[in-house]
């Protein structure tokens, strides 16, 4: 049986040019591919670029409607300011005459300040629709006295106010016997304002 063999003999150049060509560029691949796997391109420990700042203004927020307290210092809201009409006694006799005076709170979270003095207190003693006195009908030397409030402590007048039992008006402040208002156990109401701010209810007491 005979056999047949292939011939061997060289081959052309071009063929070979080409081998190393592609051989070539196999290993230049597999570099490529190494350099890749060890430099990782973009994953550098550069930080990365900052935020750009916001350049929008914030939005306005409304104020707290239930927030009322004024800054430490300055003057009170009325808002904040309890004011409470005070008498020494619930009753009186006929020989004793009412003691008024009035008290302020600061019902507020800080100090603020009120103008407390003579100039702006204002006592007023009605019975019924009647109103029989008031302290600036006939009130000399009135004063202001700047007071700071603390919160959540009342401030009550040193002095009080003595009413002598009878009506008053601008007209009858230099007479010295002015009408006595009735008596024998007649109710009759306080009311006080001070720097503005008038009490939340009258005081109730009787004259005798």
């Amino acid at each position: 049986m005979s056999t047949i063999k292939h011939p061997v003999g060289p081959q052309a150049s071009a063929v070979y040019r080409r081998r190393r060509l592609v051989v070539g560029l196999g290993l230049l691949a597999v570099i490529v591919v190494i350099l890749l796997i060890v430099f990782r391109p973009g994953s550098g420990d550069d930080p990365a670029p900052a935020a750009p700042a916001n350049t929008t203004a914030p939005a306005a927020t409304s104020p707290d409607p239930a927030a009322t307290d004024a800054p430490a210092g300055s003057a009170c809201d009325p808002a904040v300011v309890q004011v409470e009409a005070i008498t020494n006694q619930g009753s009186y006799d006929p020989d004793e005459n009412p003691e008024l005076s009035l008290s302020v709170t600061n019902t507020g979270t800080v100090a603020c300040d009120l103008n407390a003095g003579t100039s702006t207190q204002v006592f007023t003693i009605t019975s019924g629709a009647d109103v029989y006195w008031t302290s600036t009908d006939c009130q000399t030397d009135p004063a202001d006295a700047e007071v700071t409030l603390e919160p959540g402590v009342a401030v009550a007048t040193k002095t009080p106010v003595t009413w002598d039992r009878t009506r008053s008006s601008p007209e009858t402040c230099e007479i010295t016997d002015r009408e006595a208002v009735p008596g024998e156990g007649a109710s009759y109401y306080l009311t006080v304002s001070v720097g503005g701010v008038e009490s939340a209810s009258p005081t109730q007491f009787l004259l005798n």
